[in-house]
C-alpha cells in the first residue's frame, strides 16, 4: 500500500506534467518530479525536451532546486507523466545517488502500486 505523502507526491508531479511547446524545437512538462528530504521539505521539477538533445529529466530539475537549498539527502521521490508513474533513467539514479551517499536507500515509487528503495535498482555504483 502507498503511503499518504508518497500519494501527495505522485499528484504534485502528476499536476506538473502539462505539455507546453516552446519552440519548434523544445517543449516542457511532458514528465514532473516531485520529492521530499530528510528536512520535510518538497521539491519539485518539470522535464525539458529539445530536438538536439540538451534537454534534461524532471528529476534533474527537482534536485537541482533542492541542492540550490542546500540540501541534498532525499528520503522519497517520484516522476510521472499526467497519467503514469515513470521510473527514473539510469542518468537520473546515479544524480540521485551522486548528490548523496544515504541516497542509496531512497524510497523511489516505479510503479504506482510499488516503491523500492535506489538500491534495488541501482545495485552496482560505476566507481571504486
Amino acid at each position: 500500500m502507498i503511503d499518504n505523502e508518497f500519494e501527495m507526491l505522485y499528484n504534485k508531479a502528476k499536476k506538473l506534467a502539462n505539455i507546453r511547446d516552446l519552440t519548434p524545437h523544445a517543449s516542457c512538462g511532458h514528465v514532473g518530479c516531485a520529492l521530499v528530504t530528510d528536512n520535510g521539505n518538497i521539491y519539485t521539477g518539470i522535464c525539458i525536451v529539445a530536438d538536439c538533445g540538451i534537454g534534461f529529466c524532471a528529476e534533474h530539475s527537482a534536485i537541482a532546486e533542492m541542492l540550490k537549498n542546500n540540501e541534498s539527502r532525499i528520503i522519497k521521490i517520484v516522476a510521472a507523466t499526467s497519467t503514469e508513474v515513470c521510473s527514473p533513467c539510469g542518468r537520473c539514479r546515479e544524480l540521485i545517488r551522486m548528490v548523496n551517499n544515504d541516497n542509496i536507500n531512497t524510497l523511489v515509487m516505479v510503479k504506482k502500486d510499488k516503491i523500492v528503495d535506489l538500491n534495488e535498482i541501482l545495485p552496482y555504483t560505476w566507481h571504486h
